[in-house]
């Protein structure tokens, strides 16, 4: 398989709307018409339930796991590794399936970060945990640890393609969240 091929195959695999497929399938809901209409963990948490949103968080999670092992299995470098995690994340935040409208990335950038940099992850998990048990916002606790990610990629002199990785990740993911800041401005976001 050519380069254009693992590209396409991680793209499609992050494109995959587990949060619309399971709120659907399950749950009778289309996250799209609730909350804050998107189809990620958090928003499945809200509406769902808790054991929704675990469950779209692992499903997410696992997509940008798949992107890593893909490109490893293909080409066994860090690299490839590296584009097949990257196209997962695009994946999901702009899947072909629904129209470009996808989640923030989150759940399963850290399935990507996890399998390139477990260091890192044990820390950003601690990190996002503890930023929302005291802020109850989810979107702050996220916005950080993705802001975190490549500092501790640079502190812990992670191979360079991963430190740009999760630069790149970091600044998609606020990209993404822009909607959340304008709220925590507005004092009009949820929390958990």
């Amino acid at each position: 398989m050519h380069w254009a091929g693992l590209v396409i195959a991680a793209y499609l695999i992050g494109s995959i709307p587990m949060g619309l497929i399971f709120g659907k399938l399950i749950w009778k809901k289309d996250l799209r018409r609730f909350g804050s209409h998107n189809i990620g963990a958090t928003n499945a948490w809200r509406i769902l339930g808790r054991k929704a949103g675990l469950l779209i968080f692992i499903l997410d999670f696992l997509k940008g796991q798949l992107g890593v092992l893909l490109g490893a299995y293909l080409f066994a470098s860090p690299g490839a590794m590296v584009v097949g995690g990257l196209f997962a994340v695009l994946g999901h935040m702009f899947p072909i399936f629904i129209g470009f409208r996808g989640g923030k990335g989150v759940a399963t950038g850290l399935g990507v970060i996890a399998a390139l940099m477990p260091k890192v992850t044990l820390i950003v998990v601690v990190v996002w945990l503890v930023l929302t048990l005291i802020t109850r916002y989810v979107s702050v606790a996220s916005i950080i640890a993705a802001v975190l990610t490549p500092i501790l990629a640079a502190a812990f002199k992670e191979p360079i393609i991963y430190f740009l990785f999760a630069l790149v990740i970091a600044v998609f993911i606020v990209f993404r969240h822009r909607e959340n800041i304008q709220r925590l401005k507005a004092g009009h976001e949820n929390k958990i």
